[in-house]
């Protein structure tokens, strides 16, 4: 496979992606914004509680 085919290949997977693909509804995207806010809180508690013990330990 040449570099033309695979360019081709990957514009035509490109615009099958394109055309399946739709714009979230305020719903689903308030869903997406909250599961994002979650995550981003879990990761700082995580952070948090491991900056915590480093300092009980004396790291």
């Amino acid at each position: 496979m040449n570099a033309q085919e695979k360019l081709e290949k990957t514009w035509k997977d490109c615009k099958r992606v394109l055309k399946v693909s739709r714009k979230p509804d305020g719903e689903e995207y308030m869903q997406f914004s909250k599961i994002t806010a979650l995550g981003i809180v879990v990761i700082g508690i995580i952070g948090f509680v491991i900056v915590l013990i480093s300092q009980l330990i004396g790291l």
